[in-house]
């Protein structure tokens, strides 16, 4: 329920951004989108240590309530039709400093709710019923926009329905029974601690790669919300009803890749970089496409690439790390995964309104590409050195390597 909210909000703030900044609506929108993941680029490290020591049964109470509030501040704001663009501002960064929050400790939460040996399949079924919800969300956003006028008012009234969607987790989590819950030891509280965890990182190539091409593609491909909308208004000349139904679209595919992402017993690095390069090439075509059922059609495929390297992705760095540093660590996977977007988002929209809405699809998809091929280069130069030192003896004996893969 609550995931449905959320996704209908994105696309009522997106239209609501477009509402009120006529004429800018393509730079309002990335400004929009990089405040509301600036949070996740400075608050998640310290996010990453409050997951590692905090029970996250509590913790993700609490960040829900967080989440809420805000969007019924925005809902409130936009039925009124008090709404400016700065306030969408505003209340996008505290939206997304309590998804800074939210991030690490759902995350790492995964895996103390189920087997390891379930971890993979556990991955795929949270990530298809976030794309179930993703499958309905946009396209119920978008019908609901139409039919109460189209304008600021009407995306108010969908805002709100995502701030009482938020009830729902809440009540979940206080009714979970903690005695099954597999709660790792809390982190030390010694200084040094975030500092432990990405030198932890460091020490592992096949991590750093991952965490490489997560971040081109998280920065310059997964604009979804930025690309699509400005393809829907300004090459298509289409309305909130077609603009939401893209997402749907998108959905479909999505949910396809994390129902086989659940059928995997084992992630690889190699599946890592494959779906990343199939995604940055899916994200090029997209942006060659002639009309928009093309590109509507295109869209699931898109949806499939995405959602199989970003489960893979999250997969392969939750199950080859300690569960002590867990949280931290994915706190490092989550802000290099959006923390990259309030750079990426304002240069994406600003690249749609100099040189066009397909260049925010073309770029995107080649410096994705791209950035696939510089991490690959850069990890098996740095494995092939971790190999070289780890046959060298220090002090009587030879340095254990760590177990990769």
């Amino acid at each position: 329920m609550s995931n449905t909210g959320t996704w209908m909000q994105r696309v009522a703030q997106d239209w609501l951004v477009l509402e009120l900044a006529a004429g800018s609506g393509a730079t309002a929108l990335g400004i929009t989108t990089g405040l509301q993941f600036l949070p996740v680029l400075l608050l998640t490290p310290m996010a990453g240590l409050v997951a590692d020591r905090m029970p996250k049964q509590r913790l993700l109470q609490l960040t829900n309530v967080g989440m809420a509030l805000p969007a019924a501040v925005l809902g409130v704001l936009a039925v009124t039709g008090t709404a400016e663009v700065w306030h969408v501002w505003v209340l996008a960064m505290l939206l997304g400093a309590a998804s800074a929050f939210d991030g690490p400790a759902r995350q790492s939460f995964v895996s103390e709710l189920v087997e390891p040996a379930d971890l993979t399949n556990a991955v795929g079924l949270n990530s298809a019923s976030f794309n179930a919800a993703r499958l309905v969300g946009p396209g119920l956003a978008g019908l609901l926009i139409a039919a109460f006028g189209g304008g600021a008012v009407a995306t108010g009234w969908v805002i709100l329905l995502n701030a009482v969607s938020y009830a729902a987790p809440i009540w979940s989590l206080r009714h979970l029974d903690a005695s099954r819950i597999d709660a790792a030891a809390p982190a030390d509280r010694g200084p040094g601690a975030i500092r432990e965890g990405v030198a932890y990182v460091r020490a592992r190539p096949d991590l750093l790669l991952v965490l490489g091409m997560v971040f081109f593609a998280g920065t310059f491909g997964l604009n979804f919300q930025i690309t699509s909308a400005l393809m829907a208004t300004e090459v298509f000349g289409k309305g909130p009803e077609e603009f939401g139904l893209l997402g749907t679209f998108l959905a479909i595919g999505s949910l396809t890749g994390s129902l086989l992402a659940a059928r995997r017993s084992q992630v690889r690095h190699r599946l890592v970089v494959g779906s990343a390069l199939a995604f940055g090439t899916s994200v090029v075509l997209a942006g060659l496409m002639p009309t928009y059922l093309a590109f509507a059609v295109l869209a699931p495929v898109t949806g499939l690439t995405a959602l199989t390297f970003i489960t893979s992705a999250n997969t392969y760095m939750q199950l080859h790390v300690d569960a002590g540093v867990r949280g931290r660590v994915m706190a490092l996977y989550l802000m290099i995964f959006m923390g990259g977007t309030p750079v990426g988002a304002p240069i994406i929209g600003w690249i749609g309104e100099e040189y066009g809405a397909r260049w925010t699809l073309l770029g995107g998809g080649l410096i994705t590409i791209a950035g696939v091929a510089l991490s690959a280069v850069l990890y098996l130069r740095l494995e092939k050195a971790r190999r070289a030192r780890a046959q060298e003896p220090a002090e009587g004996h030879l340095e254990a390597a760590p177990a990769a893969f």
